[in-house]
């Protein structure tokens, strides 16, 4: 069974943002990178898919991006994809969900991968678009927010997330597409033996111009934090005094009590 992982290398969401003097992104001068938390799980789950089929399973993992990302494609062969594919762009967070997925269909269209593994959505963009697009292009049965996963006779049985804390069990044929929500596994830490393994795994360069020649459906004109509000009101004194002080802000400030 031929797997396929697509990740993404995001800003630690602990860094301190600014806007680029372009005013069309962060500012990437002092911010830390990882791999985006969703395809964490994404990646566990196509390893252990390959663990349970054994020798007859074979994992690649994409990862769209400057030079840097090669780090998470490193960290997703040490966790146990079998090779890596790095797609070089330095502008892909100008790209629009459209064109990532286009991009990243381009590359498994022929190559008769079974099973795609994306995450739900992205921790810096948050469309949560491209893997559902990359199956829509594809043809491929597709289930988003999936929180339980189980491969069996030829099928993917998978539970899905819904609102209001409900779930959905849907049954897919293969080939199929599942987008990873937190829950659905535990990601396992690289041990040390396997980053020395990793290291000699092979990660292919392959140019976004074979695989994208189209124009971009959206463009990114400006990105600004939100204005700042004021700030909060912090009580002190006797718990009964503090009570009434707290009502009065309410109904003099609010409509709470209205």
């Amino acid at each position: 069974m031929k797997l396929l992982v697509c990740i993404k290398q995001v800003p630690d969401m602990e860094s301190r943002f600014k806007v680029n003097d372009g005013g069309d992104w962060f500012a990437d001068a002092d911010l830390a990178y990882r791999m985006n938390e969703y395809d964490e799980y994404a990646v566990e789950q196509a390893v252990r898919l390959k663990e349970q089929l054994g020798d007859t399973a074979d994992v690649t993992v994409l990862c769209i991006g400057p030079d840097r990302v090669v780090e998470a494609i490193k960290k997703a062969l040490a966790m146990g994809c079998d090779r890596g594919v790095h797609v070089p762009d330095a502008a892909v967070h100008l790209k629009d969900p459209w064109q990532v997925a286009s991009a990243i269909a381009a590359f498994a269209q022929g190559k008769g991968f079974d099973l795609i593994f994306t995450g739900m959505q992205s921790q810096d963009r948050g469309s949560a678009q491209v893997g559902v697009t990359v199956a829509e292009l594809l043809g491929y049965s597709c289930a988003s927010t999936v929180v339980g996963f189980d491969y069996g006779a030829g099928a993917v049985t998978a539970r899905r997330e819904l609102e209001g804390g409900v779930k959905a069990v849907v049954r897919m044929p293969l080939p199929a597409l599942a987008t990873c929500q937190l829950g659905l596994n535990e990601p396992r830490y690289p041990t040390l033996p396997n980053i020395m393994k990793a290291k000699k795994k092979e990660i292919v360069t392959v140019p976004m111009g074979e695989l994208l020649k189209e124009e971009p459906v959206a463009t990114t004109t400006r990105f600004y934090p939100p204005a700042k509000k004021g700030g909060g009101v912090v009580l002190e004194g006797d718990v009964g005094d503090l009570a009434d002080r707290l009502l009065g802000i309410l109904k003099e400030k609010t409509t709470v009590l209205r």
